[in-house]
């Protein structure tokens, strides 16, 4: 009988053990580690989160949540690091300058378990963009269909500057502004090619190599920052016949140089060498 009895209590206390066992091996996951990919973010920047994960349980599920100035949380699928253990990442998108974003990290384990983190938060930031290094650098009118023709733009700064809002004016009157997306890079060329509408992005007045022309360069403030000039208003732009030019005009060096006719080089850095033009206003 007493064996029996000992039998008996050893079956329980193994079954207690195995219960408390699972009560062990059973609990939340840890986020242990949280890091950005980029400390101070501007609006051109998206971001990666990274999370490190700990657990006795393997993660089922790990979000990312973030909301921008209070509005409602979006969620982000984070997943696994090739390489790194217990590393999981996902991306906010690149938001307006001065932008709240506030994101938490949850993470649910194959124990039915959630562990969500402290909040954590940054603030775009742009760096002040610096308008007057942008410059007019190159006029071509002389091609034979409007869609070759261009106006380009150059940077002599050495930050990128971003150009919506940005605005050239023909002859007195709009012609192209800069919309979202487009920038310019530092000591880097920006053409706008196509005249009168005929390119998606072109600049919508016409531009003749044998008339008296005025392209202006606005900031998005209104600022003038450049020109290029040929010949006089006279009557009006375009009024006064001029010798016909089969070149651009280019300054000579980029960005900081005078007017010169060279070869065209639209998108590219300008030819070294050109040819005067004393119709030019310099």
């Amino acid at each position: 009988m007493k064996a029996i009895k000992y039998i008996f209590m050893f079956a329980i206390l193994s079954l207690m053990t195995a219960c408390v066992d699972d009560e062990v091996f059973q609990g939340p996951s840890k986020i242990s580690k949280i890091e950005s990919s980029i400390a101070a973010p501007t609006s051109s920047d998206a971001v990666t989160i990274t999370a490190i994960i700990e657990g006795l349980q393997a993660p089922e599920k790990v979000t990312l949540s973030y909301s921008v100035n209070g509005a409602a949380s979006k969620e982000v699928n984070m997943e696994g690091v090739l390489g790194v253990t217990n590393a999981y990442q996902g991306v906010i998108p690149a938001q307006d300058d001065k932008a709240k974003v506030t994101y938490t990290i949850s993470v649910t384990n194959t124990a039915g378990y959630t562990t969500v983190s402290d909040a954590k938060e940054y603030t775009v930031g742009d760096i002040p963009i610096d308008y007057t290094k942008l410059k007019l650098n190159e006029c071509y009118g002389a091609a034979d269909t409007d869609e070759g023709k261009f106006i380009e733009l150059y940077n002599t700064g050495d930050t990128p500057i971003k150009l919506k809002g940005v605005n050239i004016k023909k002859d007195g009157a709009d012609s192209w502004t800069g919309i979202d997306g487009e920038v310019i890079p530092a000591h880097g060329v920006f053409a706008i090619v196509g005249a009168k509408g005929s390119t998606p992005r072109g600049f919508s007045s016409g531009f003749s190599n044998k008339k008296s022309v005025l392209i202006e360069l606005y900031d998005k403030s209104g600022m003038l920052l450049d020109k290029f000039q040929r010949g006089e208003e006279g009557a009006g732009w375009g009024s006064q016949s001029l010798a016909k030019v089969t070149g651009s005009w280019s300054r000579v060096p980029d960005g900081t140089g005078t007017w010169k006719i060279t070869e065209p080089t639209v998108g590219a850095k300008n030819a070294t060498t050109g040819t005067d033009d004393d119709t030019v206003v310099q």
